[in-house]
């Protein structure tokens, strides 16, 4: 029966190969209507994606994107040894029938969304990672961006002055503690920024907080109102978005050049912003260096209107080439910086500890923020780290990464020019960082390579997501620092077999192969 209903159905389904629109959006687009049609009613068995393609004439891998876009989207769901099935309570039904009786789950979310406050829709609603449909395997696979060397650091060590820590554990320490953080490691801190970073700062200014969003939440509470006007670079990293969005802001996209974030279009759009929030040394996900004459132009904009920067340093350790830029922070004369750094990229994510650099006139507002937030931070994680920093063992770890993903870099950028791909992908080095841009021509877009790339196993993350409003830029971020040598080969092999089986322009060809 439901073998005769499918046949059915499929005679409703003609695809067009000289369309402009890619086959597996037909076939998507053709499934849905058919599913919303009642051609194919709830608890119809679907045939296999191979037998599927096989009938259809195109690539098993069309099926498979059509497949897992109505499967996100709630038209089919799939069990685990039986097959994948049309479901009997569909999307489209939710809309038109409020008050049909759904289950508790449904309801619940049903009920969660009438009940958020405006604000609430708008922090449920924000995204602050681009979605993928990975599994736990591939969030492991070249090249996921953002991840440290986590084989490299050394637990080991980190566990021992952790044991040492709790064999002379003070019980005091561990009741409520200062709300800005454990002194000594603010101390240690400032130390390194003044050292490391040209930061000007006391350890009274710094803050401890569980990590840069958190940190820009708070600057954004304390120093916007809902509705205020606050300038993001466009692209822009996704968890600075969410986390303004979150305080009320109305966020205004400024593009970036080769400069930075153009202070000039940012003035004309709207000069009276509150805020800004800039990634100066090295914009994510560009990687653009912003030069000093728009540093300068951006503090005197501020100084000139009261305006506020958040100066995000989130990889600054790891610079291959030239000087950097003296930090914004350090260049300040009005006190309108707030500097941001996190131990997320040099060490690893799962320490959530952060910090800010507060100007003096405002220490005690954002220690009463982050004391109204979740009091302070984890008291043992502030120890250890103080012991990391203080025995040295911070600055040599950050010398033998920087070298690690130097030689990284290089390997990734090698590994790209030789396999067959300068026609398709242009990977060019970076004076630093943890990521490569792999330019895509027009007729590729980043996201219908990146869906390609993850049913091949290879995590990659287009650029264009990162946007808001200004034209994208067509391309993949490829993070190479939690990766070795033979797992960049691998996957720069793998990306490049995707991309060459793209060239019919059928995007899921790539799969054509695939015996799973």
């Amino acid at each position: 029966m439901e073998k005769n209903l499918f046949n059915a159905a499929l005679l409703t389904i003609i695809l067009d190969p000289g369309s402009a629109m890619p086959l597996y959006r037909q076939l998507y687009t053709a499934m849905r209507q058919t599913i919303l049609a009642g051609t194919l009613p709830g608890g119809t068995k679907l045939p296999s994606t191979r037998a599927f393609a096989q009938t259809l004439g195109v690539s098993r891998a069309t099926v498979i994107i059509a497949f897992e876009q109505l499967l996100y989207e709630g038209y089919i769901r799939g069990i685990v040894g039986s097959g994948t099935y049309v479901e009997h309570v569909l999307p489209d039904e939710l809309l038109r029938l409020p008050n049909q009786q759904l289950s508790s789950e449904q309801t619940q979310k049903a009920q969660a969304d009438t009940q958020l406050s405006a604000r609430g829709k708008i922090i449920a609603n924000s995204t602050v990672a681009p979605l993928h449909n990975w599994d736990d395997v591939l969030l492991h696979r070249a090249f996921r961006h953002g991840v440290p060397a986590l084989h490299e650091f050394p637990f080991k060590l980190w566990s021992q002055l952790a044991a040492k820590r709790w064999r002379n554990v003070d019980p005091t320490s561990f009741g409520y503690t200062d709300p800005a953080g454990f002194r000594p490691l603010r101390r240690e801190i400032a130390h390194y920024l003044q050292t490391a970073r040209g930061v000007s700062c006391s350890e009274e200014q710094i803050i401890i907080v569980a990590g840069s969003q958190q940190a820009i939440n708070l600057s954004a509470q304390l120093l916007s109102d809902p509705g205020d006007d606050v300038w993001i670079e466009d692209p822009c990293y996704l968890g600075a978005r969410g986390a303004l969005l979150s305080s009320g802001a109305h966020l205004v996209p400024v593009p970036i050049d080769a400069e930075g974030i153009d202070v000039a279009y940012g003035k004309a759009v709207s000069p009276q912003a509150r805020m800004v929030y800039v990634t100066p040394s090295h914009q994510f996900p560009l990687g653009t260096t912003m030069s000093l004459l728009r540093r300068i132009s951006l503090l005197h904009w501020a100084a000139h209107t009261g305006s506020w920067i958040l100066e995000d340093d989130y990889d600054g350790e790891y610079r291959y080439a030239g000087h950097p830029l003296a930090s914004l922070q350090s260049l300040d004369q009005a006190d309108r910086v707030i500097y941001i750094g996190t131990f997320s990229k040099v060490l690893f994510p799962g320490l959530r500890i952060g910090y800010l650099v507060s100007p003096p006139a405002l220490i005690d507002a954002f220690i009463a923020a982050r004391a109204a937030a979740d009091r302070h931070a984890h008291m043992l994680d502030q120890m250890v780290l103080t012991d990391f920093m203080a025995e040295e063992h911070f600055a040599r770890h950050v010398r033998r990464m920087r070298a690690l993903y130097e030689g990284r870099q290089a390997t990734l950028v090698r590994a790209a020019q030789h396999s067959f791909l300068a026609d398709i992908l242009i990977v060019e080095p970076d004076e630093a960082g943890m990521h490569l841009l792999a330019k895509l021509p027009l007729t590729r877009r980043d996201t219908e390579i990146t869906a390609l790339a993850a049913s091949a196993g290879i995590a990659v993350t287009p650029v264009s997501k990162y946007y808001m409003k200004h034209p994208p830029t067509n391309a993949l971020m490829l993070g190479y620092a939690a990766f070795n040598e033979q797992e960049i080969h691998r996957g720069i092999q793998a990306l490049a077999a995707v991309l060459h089986s793209t060239k019919n322009n059928d995007p899921a060809a790539a799969l054509d192969n695939d015996s799973g």
